[in-house]
């Protein structure tokens, strides 16, 4: 079994173990959706996972323009024949003719300009991706009668620094910190004003913390995968803060489950709510785990925090989702960060192409004279 064949049979094995059966299968099925975002971690499993609900009569086609991507390569597409990849972008209006040429009915955009420190560094870009970008998305599926629009929102941004735990949806916060986080706000209440506005059937998902098979590490990614990568190759894990932060981290195909429910779930529509874990796990306790579990003897490090991140804990309630789509998180940590070792392992030579840290270009690398980390902020 390779590389895909095996990410594939464990997004099958997942499927069954959660739930995702004959119900959602007969929502799915000989249906057309579009997947923006696609080739990144969390799109390319969704990817999966709907090619095997919407079955051979039905088509998944992502658009991704592998801006995140060292090589530009769709190295993170699953090869399936059901899928089809589109290379593009999100702000270009022949694009995206091209994939609501599909006729797509339903849409999950996860395309976004990822993440606070990138937005801290290119709040231009940002805004352009991540707001021109989700007004583009909306009124193409407007356009296009799209049944159900769903969209990645941010648990971590919108909630700003210092909300009573755990995070409830209710609350939200205009004292946001960086670029990302106003553009993820901006995004929900775009949603929500296409909803209200012209009915369309909207769906606000607030992410945390994704971790698992598919993300690369990169000089603007999350914890998990940098620690990973600097671990198997013996080095220091520069951890920014105190070490006692925590964060609720959640396995990437918990999420894909969150995904395809609201993409199926009556009650969703209009809503928001967030997906995640419901427990938190500390950057310290989380950094020893990446040494025992690669044999890496090198120290930690401490360096300052970074002037956005003002969170010290991240605890999200998971019972709206409960309540509205029967959301379940399935994978606990222990097995999902083990899967995620395995997945480097396996993929070690792809991840090592693909690994990106150009000298010297992010303000955190300047300001902490090292390369900085992002603790899983999504």
């Amino acid at each position: 079994m390779n590389h895909d064949e095996r990410r594939v049979a464990h997004v099958d094995d997942y499927l069954t173990r959660c739930g995702l059966g004959e119900e959602h299968r007969r929502g799915y099925e000989g249906r057309s959706i579009l997947v923006t975002g696609g080739a990144g971690a969390i799109g390319s499993n969704l990817s999966v996972a709907l090619s095997r609900l919407v079955g051979p009569s039905g088509r998944v086609t992502i658009l991704d323009n592998l801006s995140a991507v060292k090589d530009r390569e769709p190295w993170n597409v699953v090869p399936l024949p059901n899928v089809m990849f589109v290379r593009g972008d999100v702000r270009s209006d022949a694009d995206l003719k091209r994939v609501f040429r599909e006729d797509p009915s339903i849409v999950f955009h996860l395309a976004a300009f990822f993440a606070n420190q990138n937005s801290v560094d290119y709040p231009e870009t940002s805004a352009d991706v991540d707001v021109i970008g989700i007004v583009k998305m909306l009124e193409y599926a407007r356009l296009s009668r799209v049944e159900r629009f769903v969209y990645a929102s941010s648990g971590c941004a919108i909630y700003g620094s210092y909300p009573e735990l755990p995070l409830k949806e209710d609350f939200v916060s205009i004292r946001l910190t960086t670029p990302y986080q106003i553009n993820k706000m901006t995004g929900e209440m775009y949603c929500n004003f296409y909803h209200h506005h012209y009915g369309m059937k909207t769906v606000n998902c607030r992410f945390f913390n994704s971790y698992g098979p598919g993300e690369a590490p990169g000089q603007y990614r999350n914890v998990i995968p940098n620690f990973i990568y600097w671990a198997m190759q013996g080095r220091s894990l520069p951890i920014t803060g105190t070490g006692e932060e925590t964060r609720d981290f959640t396995y990437v195909l918990d999420l894909v489950q969150g995904l395809v429910k609201a993409g199926h779930a009556e009650a969703a529509v209009g809503t928001e709510f967030n997906l995640a874990a419901g427990r938190e796990i500390s950057i310290r306790d989380l950094a020893s785990m990446v040494n025992e579990a690669t044999g890496n003897d090198a120290p930690i490090r401490f360096t300052p925090r970074r002037k956005w991140d003002t969170k010290p804990r991240l605890l999200a309630s998971i019972d709206r989702a409960r309540e509205l789509i029967g959301y379940e998180p399935v994978v606990d940590f222990p097995e999902g960060f083990q899967e995620n070792i395995r997945w480097f392992r396996d993929a070690w030579p792809t991840i090592q192409r693909a690994a990106d840290f150009p000298p010297g270009m992010s303000s955190a690398v300047r300001g902490a004279g090292t390369v900085g980390v992002h603790k899983g902020e999504r």
